[in-house]
């Protein structure tokens, strides 16, 4: 057997890479790469506009230069810092080399030793993965999530009154709503929604051990740490000021877990969704030209909702790892996070394309009003649960002198069918006040709701 041409090993590279590209604008080598350019450029740049050692500030056309490298840094640039890297066996000393070829380039050999100055690789890379995992979570995967977000509200308002019977167990419960459940989803979604925008992107920038040292004896006059934090909040993260080498990565951990708990609410969601066509009471609708099954032409099968399971499953478990691995740290430094945080694009990717299909998968299904009236009308005995507690309000109102409501409707409901027909009788039979006999009587599963379609409003709050 001849050997097959290169292949990408990950799914995400392959089969599903139409829908999870954009990651890779933020997440893979070449933007880690172009975000590390670009904190080299603006470190320079910072330094001269301070007159660091005698240097002038460099004039705007310069500046707009050197920043047009890193903003326009592409597969010239990729593939002159691999033959770098060959040679220096170092990713961040490759980029530091590569931008002082730019320098000579522009005739700015002037300010080439200020290129990386007193700086230890965890300062370009800290600050590099705060930029693009914003960039990612911002640009990329909220708008995503957002969507999913979205659909779901729009189900929760087109079928807030549309009556359900629920199930607690498996099993026949108290009459919901279908927008209500839709509702409870969003919700649920929209509160991890914004703790993940409240995320603090930290940044440091402090030398070999967070110390300053070397910065102190280069100039012992300039307030150092004050120069970090201009630095750092100017690229629009948050400064940390206490740190060993590396930044610690606790952020970092926080997101992570929240993203994580967001895939899990979301795999709930498939789940529910999946069990609700499972139970008929939505349908699909059948797309031109798919194949259900290969043997069996009437099916429809939920693909959409068990990829997203899939997916989630797995983003989930990197991101958790992600989040256990990265907080800690052999004293001042080891290269367990340089690994791990080249996954954080993979991991991300696996939760964006179970959005992709959780968006689509909502977008093919439709309710059965028919096996939803159908079920409702086969359950009356879940109207116990409003007759047993009528009981209970007569009783305490002097109007009944009824013992044990409750186990009264349990002889009457607990593993039986009952009618409509027996369960007027039974209520007609009670010891109660008329008008709450004439309200049982009246009640049916389907207006068993309660206030299920109003919460739908809750939403907006």
């Amino acid at each position: 057997m001849s050997p097959m041409p290169a292949q990408p090993i990950s799914p995400l590279d392959g089969r599903y890479r139409a829908a999870v590209s954009p990651v890779g604008d933020h997440l893979s080598e070449a933007a880690l790469n172009r975000a590390r350019v670009h904190i080299e450029v603006e470190w320079l740049i910072f330094q001269t506009e301070l007159g660091l050692f005698g240097t002038e500030a460099l004039s705007g056309e310069q500046q707009r230069a050197l920043r047009a490298f890193a903003s326009d840094f592409g597969q010239p640039e990729i593939d002159r810092l691999a033959e770098i890297e060959a040679t220096t066996r170092h990713d961040v000393k490759a980029v530091e080399y590569l931008v002082r070829e730019q320098l000579d380039r522009l005739g700015l050999n002037r300010v080439a030793e200020l290129t990386h100055f007193a700086c230890t690789s965890e300062d370009i890379n800290n600050l590099s993965y705060a930029l693009t995992v914003r960039a990612a979570v911002r640009e990329v995967w909220l708008p995503a999530f957002d969507h999913v977000i979205a659909k779901l509200r729009a189900w929760a308002e087109e079928h807030r009154a549309a009556p359900m019977l629920s199930h607690t167990h498996g099993q026949p419960a108290t009459p919901t709503t279908v927008g209500k459940e839709f509702a409870v989803m969003a919700f649920r979604l929209d509160r991890i929604r914004r703790q993940i925008e409240a995320t603090e992107y930290l940044g440091k920038f402090s030398g070999a051990t967070g110390t300053f040292s070397a910065h102190l004896v280069a100039d012992p006059e300039r307030d150092w740490p004050q120069l970090s934090r201009d630095f750092v909040t100017g690229l629009g993260l948050t400064w940390n000021p206490l740190t060993t080498q590396i930044e610690s990565h606790d952020w970092q951990a926080e997101l992570y877990a929240r993203i994580s708990h967001a895939n899990r609410v979301l795999h709930n969601i498939c789940t529910d969704v999946w069990t609700y066509i499972s139970m008929g009471y939505f349908k699909q609708v059948p797309q031109a030209g798919a194949t259900g099954s290969s043997t069996m032409p009437h099916k429809v099968n939920p693909i959409r909702f068990e990829n997203a399971e899939a997916n989630l499953e797995l983003s989930s478990a990197l991101f958790d790892s992600l989040a256990a691995t990265l907080v800690t740290s052999r004293l001042q430094r080891d290269l367990t996070d340089s690994s791990s945080q080249r996954n954080i694009g993979v991991a991300l990717g696996h939760s964006l394309l179970a959005l992709d299909n959780i968006s689509r998968g909502l977008g093919e299904i439709a309710l059965d009003d028919t096996k939803l009236a159908a079920d409702l009308d086969a359950n009356w005995e879940v109207l116990g649960e409003a007759i047993q507690t009528v009981i209970r309000a007569e009783v305490a109102a002097g109007r009944s002198t009824i013992e044990d409501p409750y186990a009264l409707l349990k002889e009457l409901t607990r593993g039986r069918r009952v009618g409509q027909a027996e369960l007027v009788e039974f209520v007609n039979g009670l010891d109660i006040g008329d008008e709450a006999k004439a309200r049982l009587a009246a009640l049916t599963p389907a207006d068993y709701v309660g206030v299920a379609a109003s919460l739908v409003d809750q939403l907006e709050a």
